[in-house]
């Protein structure tokens, strides 16, 4: 049969039949050391919609006590553990539940629970449920909750609490802070309480030149059936929080932790500076 080349020959070789031979024992080997791999891989189990739901699962309650609800929502995930006993174990969220006494928001959060349950068991990464949640504003403002963070929505909370679930089982993991800026943020921390300690000791003299007049006239006429008097310096424990009491909410951490520091703006609990 006749063959016509459009293009240039550059080159040619023959192919000989031990040539052919010793192509396809390569060709077998290669898939003789392949096999045993997929073999192995083949039996890990990974999470999607056609895994039936077991008898029991594991999981953990949370709850929120919110400013915006009357009564607090407590919040339900559970877990399917995948692999389980392997090297390959794995814990997956399959389904969430919330509850309240507060029935004024019970068709969203029907509709927030199974939506949220459906994309668990879908598979995947689904931790960027997480930052889409978090990402929700309340057009009528939102509360800081305890330990001073700023929660910006109840779904927002809801986010954060997925979040914590998800770095309880390992899905999660929080970026780890270097030596240095550990170092860093410890020595802010301990120039500011110095400043501010020393501005205290400064501003509380003058009160207590002005009241050791009076206190010396009323000593002298204790004798005269007159009354002395003590004064007590409150300026120690003035604030008894992690945190100055002054402090402004950080926007890269959400916690009231953000001082002025040589003219900047500056977070005491992630190192944050506005002047970089």
């Amino acid at each position: 049969m006749a063959v016509k080349i459009d293009k240039k020959i550059k080159g040619y070789s023959v192919i000989t039949p031990d040539d052919k031979a010793r192509d396809a024992a390569a060709v077998a080997k290669a898939a003789v050391s392949v096999a045993p791999v997929e073999s192995v891989t083949d039996n890990i189990v990974h999470m999607h919609e056609r895994i039936e739901r077991p008898e029991v699962l594991i999981g953990s309650t949370y709850k929120i006590k919110s400013p915006l609800v009357e009564h607090a929502f407590y919040v339900t995930i559970n877990d399917i553990v995948l692999n389980q006993d392997t090297e390959h174990e794995l814990r997956r969220p399959f389904e969430i539940f919330i509850n309240s006494k507060s029935m004024e928001h019970f068709q969203w959060i029907v509709a927030l629970t199974r939506i949220m349950s459906a994309v668990f068991r879908k598979g995947g990464d689904v931790t960027f449920i997480v930052d889409e949640m978090k990402a929700v504003f309340d057009p009528k403002g939102g509360y800081f909750k305890a330990g001073g963070v700023y929660m910006p929505s109840l779904v927002a909370e809801l986010g954060s609490i997925v979040e914590e679930h998800m770095k309880s089982i390992g899905l999660l993991h929080d970026p780890e802070m270097s030596a240095h800026q550990r170092a860093l943020i410890a020595e802010k921390r301990k120039q500011f309480e110095d400043r501010s300690k020393k501005n205290s000791e400064v501003s509380a003299a003058p009160a207590q030149s002005a009241a050791l007049a009076p206190s010396l006239s009323q000593s002298e006429g204790e004798g005269r059936g007159g009354v002395a008097l003590e004064v007590a310096d409150d300026s120690e424990g003035a604030d008894n929080g992690s945190f100055p009491a002054a402090a402004t909410m950080c926007h890269k951490c959400s916690t009231k932790a953000l001082v002025i520091m040589d003219g900047c703006q500056t977070c005491l609990n992630c190192g944050y500076s506005k002047c970089g």
